[in-house]
Protein backbone atom coordinates (compact mmCIF):
# COMPACT_ATOMS: atom_id res chain seq x y z
CA UNK A 1 0.00 0.00 0.00
CA UNK A 2 1.19 3.45 -1.35
CA UNK A 3 2.46 5.90 1.75
CA UNK A 4 2.25 8.76 -0.94
CA UNK A 5 -0.12 11.52 0.80
CA UNK A 6 -3.28 12.29 -0.77
CA UNK A 7 -6.23 14.66 -0.63
CA UNK A 8 -9.46 13.21 1.43
CA UNK A 9 -11.52 15.41 -0.73
CA UNK A 10 -10.12 14.87 -4.14
CA UNK A 11 -8.91 11.16 -4.46
CA UNK A 12 -10.18 9.24 -1.97
CA UNK A 13 -14.31 9.08 -2.88
CA UNK A 14 -13.78 7.22 -5.97
CA UNK A 15 -10.93 4.44 -4.51
CA UNK A 16 -11.82 1.65 -2.64
CA UNK A 17 -9.66 2.10 0.16
CA UNK A 18 -11.81 5.46 0.87
CA UNK A 19 -14.60 3.25 1.65
CA UNK A 20 -12.43 0.68 3.42
CA UNK A 21 -11.16 3.48 5.71
CA UNK A 22 -14.89 4.17 6.81
CA UNK A 23 -15.49 0.84 7.46
CA UNK A 24 -12.26 0.65 9.96
CA UNK A 25 -12.99 3.83 11.22
CA UNK A 26 -16.41 2.09 12.49
CA UNK A 27 -14.48 -1.08 13.78
CA UNK A 28 -11.98 1.48 15.75
CA UNK A 29 -15.42 3.65 16.96
CA UNK A 30 -16.76 -0.03 18.28
CA UNK A 31 -13.75 -0.58 20.32
CA UNK A 32 -13.35 2.82 21.98
CA UNK A 33 -17.38 3.01 22.81
CA UNK A 34 -16.98 -0.36 24.28
CA UNK A 35 -13.98 0.76 26.36
CA UNK A 36 -15.65 4.10 27.48
CA UNK A 37 -19.12 1.87 28.86
CA UNK A 38 -17.96 -1.65 29.79
CA UNK A 39 -17.01 -0.50 33.12
CA UNK A 40 -20.47 -0.27 33.53
CA UNK A 41 -21.17 -4.08 33.29
CA UNK A 42 -17.59 -4.78 35.59
CA UNK A 43 -18.54 -2.48 38.15
CA UNK A 44 -19.65 -5.32 40.88
CA UNK A 45 -16.66 -7.64 40.22
CA UNK A 46 -14.07 -4.96 40.10
CA UNK A 47 -15.52 -3.24 43.39
CA UNK A 48 -15.24 -7.03 45.04
CA UNK A 49 -11.67 -7.64 43.57
CA UNK A 50 -10.63 -3.93 44.15
CA UNK A 51 -11.96 -4.04 47.72
CA UNK A 52 -14.49 -0.99 47.35
CA UNK A 53 -17.74 -0.12 46.93
CA UNK A 54 -19.52 -0.57 43.77
CA UNK A 55 -20.51 3.24 44.10
CA UNK A 56 -16.59 4.42 44.45
CA UNK A 57 -15.94 2.13 41.78
CA UNK A 58 -18.81 4.09 39.32
CA UNK A 59 -17.70 7.32 39.87
CA UNK A 60 -15.22 5.93 37.57
CA UNK A 61 -17.87 6.49 35.02
CA UNK A 62 -18.30 10.12 35.82
CA UNK A 63 -14.56 10.51 36.00
CA UNK A 64 -14.69 9.51 32.49
CA UNK A 65 -17.31 11.76 30.93
CA UNK A 66 -16.01 14.97 32.97
CA UNK A 67 -12.59 14.43 31.56
CA UNK A 68 -14.35 14.11 27.77
CA UNK A 69 -16.21 16.95 28.55
CA UNK A 70 -13.48 19.56 29.98
CA UNK A 71 -10.80 18.54 28.01
CA UNK A 72 -12.09 17.80 24.44
CA UNK A 73 -12.55 20.61 22.65
CA UNK A 74 -9.48 22.04 23.23
CA UNK A 75 -7.14 19.04 22.39
CA UNK A 76 -9.04 18.68 18.95
CA UNK A 77 -8.48 22.44 18.56
CA UNK A 78 -4.56 21.67 19.25
CA UNK A 79 -4.58 18.53 16.91
CA UNK A 80 -7.14 18.77 14.52
CA UNK A 81 -4.06 20.02 12.07
CA UNK A 82 -2.01 16.37 12.39
CA UNK A 83 -2.17 13.60 9.59
CA UNK A 84 -5.40 11.83 10.27
CA UNK A 85 -4.17 8.52 9.76
CA UNK A 86 -1.45 8.81 12.28
CA UNK A 87 -3.40 10.58 14.31
CA UNK A 88 -5.90 7.43 14.40
CA UNK A 89 -3.03 5.22 15.15
CA UNK A 90 -1.48 7.14 18.01
CA UNK A 91 -5.42 7.06 19.61
CA UNK A 92 -6.00 3.54 19.32
CA UNK A 93 -2.00 2.39 20.53
CA UNK A 94 -3.01 4.84 23.40
CA UNK A 95 -6.32 2.76 24.04
CA UNK A 96 -4.09 -0.46 23.96
CA UNK A 97 -1.74 0.78 26.42
CA UNK A 98 -4.62 2.16 28.81
CA UNK A 99 -6.86 -0.95 29.05
CA UNK A 100 -4.01 -2.77 29.72
CA UNK A 101 -2.70 -0.82 32.59
CA UNK A 102 -6.26 -0.92 33.32
CA UNK A 103 -6.17 -4.78 33.50
CA UNK A 104 -3.23 -4.64 35.84
CA UNK A 105 -4.12 -1.92 38.13
CA UNK A 106 -3.64 -2.98 41.51
CA UNK A 107 -5.96 -0.93 43.12
CA UNK A 108 -8.33 2.36 42.11
CA UNK A 109 -6.09 4.84 41.64
CA UNK A 110 -3.90 3.17 38.92
CA UNK A 111 -7.43 2.04 37.24
CA UNK A 112 -8.09 5.71 37.74
CA UNK A 113 -5.19 7.13 35.82
CA UNK A 114 -6.18 4.14 32.94
CA UNK A 115 -9.78 5.87 32.64
CA UNK A 116 -7.84 9.20 32.27
CA UNK A 117 -5.56 8.45 29.58
CA UNK A 118 -8.13 7.18 27.22
CA UNK A 119 -11.22 10.03 28.05
CA UNK A 120 -8.45 12.43 26.81
CA UNK A 121 -8.27 10.45 23.41
CA UNK A 122 -11.63 10.06 22.66
CA UNK A 123 -13.17 13.03 21.79
CA UNK A 124 -10.21 13.41 19.92
CA UNK A 125 -11.07 10.49 17.67
CA UNK A 126 -14.81 11.40 17.06
CA UNK A 127 -14.20 14.94 16.34
CA UNK A 128 -11.57 13.94 13.65
CA UNK A 129 -13.39 10.80 12.64
CA UNK A 130 -16.35 12.53 11.54
CA UNK A 131 -14.63 14.79 9.93
CA UNK A 132 -12.27 12.44 8.28
CA UNK A 133 -15.38 10.38 7.41
CA UNK A 134 -17.11 13.39 5.37
CA UNK A 135 -13.88 13.86 3.45
CA UNK A 136 -13.68 10.85 2.38
CA UNK A 137 -16.89 10.14 1.22
CA UNK A 138 -17.15 13.71 -0.52
CA UNK A 139 -19.97 16.05 -1.10
CA UNK A 140 -23.84 15.12 -0.21
CA UNK A 141 -22.40 12.05 1.11
CA UNK A 142 -21.22 13.29 4.33
CA UNK A 143 -24.33 12.01 6.07
CA UNK A 144 -24.34 8.69 5.13
CA UNK A 145 -20.25 8.06 5.93
CA UNK A 146 -20.67 9.95 9.44
CA UNK A 147 -23.74 7.51 9.89
CA UNK A 148 -21.26 4.53 9.29
CA UNK A 149 -18.70 5.16 12.09
CA UNK A 150 -21.08 5.28 14.32
CA UNK A 151 -22.74 1.99 13.62
CA UNK A 152 -19.55 1.58 15.94
CA UNK A 153 -21.84 2.75 18.88
CA UNK A 154 -24.88 0.47 17.63
CA UNK A 155 -22.29 -2.42 17.25
CA UNK A 156 -20.68 -1.46 20.70
CA UNK A 157 -24.65 -1.93 22.57
CA UNK A 158 -25.56 -4.80 20.42
CA UNK A 159 -22.84 -6.63 21.08
CA UNK A 160 -19.82 -5.23 22.29
CA UNK A 161 -20.84 -4.15 25.89
CA UNK A 162 -22.91 -7.32 26.36
CA UNK A 163 -20.36 -9.79 24.98
CA UNK A 164 -17.58 -7.53 27.23
CA UNK A 165 -19.65 -8.00 30.31
CA UNK A 166 -20.05 -11.90 29.76
CA UNK A 167 -16.20 -11.99 28.92
CA UNK A 168 -15.84 -10.07 32.08
CA UNK A 169 -17.99 -13.74 34.09
CA UNK A 170 -15.32 -15.74 32.24
CA UNK A 171 -12.34 -14.60 32.69
CA UNK A 172 -12.91 -11.78 35.55
CA UNK A 173 -12.69 -7.85 34.65
CA UNK A 174 -9.08 -8.05 34.11
CA UNK A 175 -9.49 -10.39 30.90
CA UNK A 176 -12.06 -8.16 29.53
CA UNK A 177 -9.52 -5.27 29.66
CA UNK A 178 -6.85 -7.69 28.24
CA UNK A 179 -9.35 -8.63 25.10
CA UNK A 180 -9.85 -4.50 24.68
CA UNK A 181 -6.23 -4.40 24.46
CA UNK A 182 -5.84 -6.67 21.95
CA UNK A 183 -8.79 -6.07 19.89
CA UNK A 184 -6.86 -1.76 19.87
CA UNK A 185 -3.69 -3.10 18.86
CA UNK A 186 -5.99 -5.53 15.97
CA UNK A 187 -7.80 -2.57 14.63
CA UNK A 188 -4.74 -0.08 14.73
CA UNK A 189 -3.24 -2.83 12.24
CA UNK A 190 -5.71 -2.66 10.03
CA UNK A 191 -5.84 0.84 10.04
CA UNK A 192 -2.35 0.97 9.05
CA UNK A 193 -2.46 -1.30 6.34
CA UNK A 194 -6.40 -0.23 5.00
CA UNK A 195 -5.90 3.26 5.58
CA UNK A 196 -3.97 5.89 2.78
CA UNK A 197 -1.92 8.46 4.46
CA UNK A 198 -4.55 12.06 4.36
CA UNK A 199 -2.95 14.95 3.46
CA UNK A 200 -2.38 17.21 6.98
CA UNK A 201 -4.78 20.20 6.84
CA UNK A 202 -3.33 23.78 7.64
CA UNK A 203 -3.07 24.58 11.01
CA UNK A 204 -5.17 26.82 12.65
CA UNK A 205 -4.82 28.81 15.62
CA UNK A 206 -7.15 27.62 18.49
CA UNK A 207 -8.42 31.43 18.67
CA UNK A 208 -8.94 31.29 15.26
CA UNK A 209 -11.57 27.69 15.36
CA UNK A 210 -12.66 29.27 18.53
CA UNK A 211 -14.45 32.10 16.61
CA UNK A 212 -16.75 29.44 15.73
CA UNK A 213 -18.26 30.27 19.54
CA UNK A 214 -19.19 33.63 18.41
CA UNK A 215 -21.78 32.58 15.87
CA UNK A 216 -25.27 32.30 17.74
CA UNK A 217 -26.18 29.38 15.25
CA UNK A 218 -23.47 26.92 15.95
CA UNK A 219 -24.01 27.84 19.67
CA UNK A 220 -27.68 26.87 19.60
CA UNK A 221 -26.57 23.82 17.60
CA UNK A 222 -24.50 22.58 20.54
CA UNK A 223 -27.28 23.68 22.78
CA UNK A 224 -30.03 21.43 21.05
CA UNK A 225 -27.25 18.63 21.36
CA UNK A 226 -27.21 18.77 25.44
CA UNK A 227 -31.04 18.82 25.55
CA UNK A 228 -31.24 15.91 23.19
CA UNK A 229 -28.53 13.60 24.74
CA UNK A 230 -30.44 14.74 28.48
CA UNK A 231 -33.57 13.64 26.77
CA UNK A 232 -31.78 10.69 25.64
CA UNK A 233 -30.03 9.55 28.99
CA UNK A 234 -32.86 10.59 31.18
CA UNK A 235 -34.69 7.61 30.34
CA UNK A 236 -31.93 5.05 28.72
CA UNK A 237 -29.97 5.26 31.82
CA UNK A 238 -32.73 3.82 33.69
CA UNK A 239 -34.08 1.35 31.34
CA UNK A 240 -32.95 -1.96 32.79
CA UNK A 241 -34.89 -0.68 35.98
CA UNK A 242 -37.50 0.21 34.12
CA UNK A 243 -37.79 -3.07 32.02
CA UNK A 244 -37.71 -4.99 35.46
CA UNK A 245 -40.05 -3.06 37.70
CA UNK A 246 -42.44 -1.66 35.45
CA UNK A 247 -42.80 -4.50 32.46
CA UNK A 248 -41.83 -6.91 35.18
CA UNK A 249 -39.32 -8.73 32.76
CA UNK A 250 -37.30 -11.50 34.67
CA UNK A 251 -33.65 -9.93 35.46
CA UNK A 252 -31.96 -13.08 33.63
CA UNK A 253 -33.92 -11.75 30.54
CA UNK A 254 -33.65 -8.05 30.48
CA UNK A 255 -30.24 -8.20 28.84
CA UNK A 256 -31.92 -10.02 25.92
CA UNK A 257 -33.89 -6.81 25.90
CA UNK A 258 -31.17 -4.47 25.78
CA UNK A 259 -29.57 -6.40 23.12
CA UNK A 260 -32.88 -6.23 21.14
CA UNK A 261 -33.35 -1.92 21.93
CA UNK A 262 -29.50 -1.96 20.53
CA UNK A 263 -30.44 -3.97 17.38
CA UNK A 264 -33.34 -2.24 16.04
CA UNK A 265 -30.65 0.81 16.69
CA UNK A 266 -29.50 -0.01 13.38
CA UNK A 267 -32.08 1.15 11.80
CA UNK A 268 -32.11 4.62 13.07
CA UNK A 269 -28.54 4.91 12.58
CA UNK A 270 -29.15 3.94 8.89
CA UNK A 271 -32.20 6.67 8.94
CA UNK A 272 -30.71 9.24 10.38
CA UNK A 273 -27.73 9.15 8.46
CA UNK A 274 -30.22 9.40 5.21
CA UNK A 275 -32.04 12.86 5.96
CA UNK A 276 -29.58 14.76 8.08
CA UNK A 277 -27.91 15.79 5.18
CA UNK A 278 -30.72 18.53 4.09
CA UNK A 279 -32.45 19.13 6.65
CA UNK A 280 -30.22 18.67 9.49
CA UNK A 281 -32.57 21.00 12.33
CA UNK A 282 -36.06 19.29 10.70
CA UNK A 283 -34.39 15.97 11.23
CA UNK A 284 -33.27 16.25 14.31
CA UNK A 285 -36.92 17.52 15.86
CA UNK A 286 -38.35 14.40 14.23
CA UNK A 287 -36.38 12.28 15.79
CA UNK A 288 -36.83 13.85 19.03
CA UNK A 289 -40.21 13.40 18.64
CA UNK A 290 -40.31 10.19 17.82
CA UNK A 291 -38.16 9.86 20.93
CA UNK A 292 -40.09 10.98 23.05
CA UNK A 293 -43.43 8.83 21.58
CA UNK A 294 -41.28 5.68 21.99
CA UNK A 295 -40.61 6.49 25.87
CA UNK A 296 -44.20 7.38 26.73
CA UNK A 297 -45.79 4.18 25.02
CA UNK A 298 -43.23 1.94 26.93
CA UNK A 299 -44.20 3.08 30.10
CA UNK A 300 -48.04 2.86 29.03
CA UNK A 301 -47.63 -0.43 27.31
CA UNK A 302 -45.10 -2.32 29.42
CA UNK A 303 -47.84 -4.77 30.40
CA UNK A 304 -48.74 -5.27 26.78
CA UNK A 305 -45.88 -7.83 25.42
CA UNK A 306 -46.42 -6.58 21.61
CA UNK A 307 -46.99 -3.24 22.65
CA UNK A 308 -43.69 -2.88 24.46
CA UNK A 309 -42.00 -4.60 21.46
CA UNK A 310 -43.43 -1.95 19.57
CA UNK A 311 -43.07 1.05 21.74
CA UNK A 312 -38.99 -0.24 22.18
CA UNK A 313 -38.52 -0.19 18.79
CA UNK A 314 -39.53 2.99 18.00
CA UNK A 315 -37.34 4.39 21.05
CA UNK A 316 -34.46 2.34 19.91
CA UNK A 317 -34.86 3.46 16.03
CA UNK A 318 -34.90 7.27 17.52
CA UNK A 319 -32.55 7.02 20.14
CA UNK A 320 -29.58 5.29 17.91
CA UNK A 321 -30.61 7.91 15.07
CA UNK A 322 -30.02 10.95 17.23
CA UNK A 323 -26.22 9.92 17.64
CA UNK A 324 -25.33 10.83 13.85
CA UNK A 325 -27.59 12.91 13.97
CA UNK A 326 -26.41 15.32 16.37
CA UNK A 327 -22.81 15.25 15.14
CA UNK A 328 -23.69 16.09 11.94
CA UNK A 329 -26.03 18.88 12.34
CA UNK A 330 -23.15 20.31 14.48
CA UNK A 331 -20.62 20.18 12.43
CA UNK A 332 -22.60 21.61 9.24
CA UNK A 333 -22.77 24.70 11.42
CA UNK A 334 -19.08 24.96 11.56
CA UNK A 335 -17.95 24.04 8.16
CA UNK A 336 -14.47 26.29 8.97
CA UNK A 337 -13.87 23.83 11.96
CA UNK A 338 -15.31 20.77 11.82
CA UNK A 339 -13.28 18.77 14.11
CA UNK A 340 -13.77 21.59 16.36
CA UNK A 341 -17.23 21.63 15.80
CA UNK A 342 -17.48 17.49 16.07
CA UNK A 343 -15.74 17.88 19.51
CA UNK A 344 -17.90 20.37 21.04
CA UNK A 345 -20.64 17.69 20.36
CA UNK A 346 -19.26 15.17 21.74
CA UNK A 347 -18.35 17.12 24.83
CA UNK A 348 -22.12 18.52 24.92
CA UNK A 349 -23.40 15.22 24.33
CA UNK A 350 -21.44 13.96 27.74
CA UNK A 351 -23.09 16.96 29.82
CA UNK A 352 -26.62 15.73 28.38
CA UNK A 353 -25.58 12.42 29.46
CA UNK A 354 -24.92 13.77 32.81
CA UNK A 355 -27.35 15.84 33.36
CA UNK A 356 -30.13 12.89 32.06
CA UNK A 357 -28.93 10.10 34.50
CA UNK A 358 -29.57 13.24 37.28
CA UNK A 359 -32.68 14.11 36.03
CA UNK A 360 -34.04 10.56 35.54
CA UNK A 361 -32.34 9.68 38.93
CA UNK A 362 -33.85 12.63 40.83
CA UNK A 363 -37.46 11.96 39.52
CA UNK A 364 -37.44 8.02 40.59
CA UNK A 365 -37.93 8.68 44.37
CA UNK A 366 -40.88 10.94 43.76
CA UNK A 367 -42.73 9.19 40.91
CA UNK A 368 -41.35 5.67 40.49
CA UNK A 369 -39.07 4.67 37.93
CA UNK A 370 -41.78 4.84 34.94
CA UNK A 371 -41.43 8.36 35.38
CA UNK A 372 -38.14 8.30 33.43
CA UNK A 373 -40.10 7.93 30.43
CA UNK A 374 -42.32 10.77 31.06
CA UNK A 375 -39.66 13.53 31.97
CA UNK A 376 -37.41 12.11 29.14
CA UNK A 377 -40.53 12.45 26.65
CA UNK A 378 -40.77 16.20 27.98
CA UNK A 379 -37.11 17.13 27.44
CA UNK A 380 -37.34 15.50 24.09
CA UNK A 381 -40.76 17.63 23.17
CA UNK A 382 -38.28 21.14 24.48
CA UNK A 383 -35.24 19.73 22.29
CA UNK A 384 -37.66 19.47 19.06
CA UNK A 385 -39.24 22.69 19.89
CA UNK A 386 -35.81 24.34 19.86
CA UNK A 387 -34.61 22.82 16.84
CA UNK A 388 -37.85 24.25 14.87
CA UNK A 389 -37.10 27.51 16.38
CA UNK A 390 -33.39 27.34 15.36
CA UNK A 391 -34.62 26.36 12.06
CA UNK A 392 -36.95 29.07 12.16
CA UNK A 393 -34.36 31.68 13.04
CA UNK A 394 -31.74 30.17 10.18
CA UNK A 395 -34.20 30.55 7.52
CA UNK A 396 -35.04 34.09 8.37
Amino acid sequence: MSSQPIPASAALPAAGRGQASIVILAIAAFVIVTTEFLMVGLLPALARDLGVTVSAAGQLVTLFAVVVMVFGPVLTAWLSHRERKGLFLSVLVLFAVANAVAAMAPNLWVLGIARIVPALALPVFWGTASDTAAQLAGPGRAGRAVSRVYLGISGAMLLGIPLGTLAGEVLGWRGAFWMLAALSLLVAALLHWLMPTLTPGPRVRMTEQARILRDPNFVANVAISVLVFTAMFTGYTYLAALLERVAQIPPAQVGWWLMGFGAVGLIGNGLGGLWVDRRPLLTTAAFCMLLAAGMVATVLLARIPIGLVLALTVWGVANTALYPVCQIRVMKAAPQAQALAGTLNVSAANGGIALGAVLGGASIPWWGVGSVGFVGAAVAVLAAGAALAARAVARR
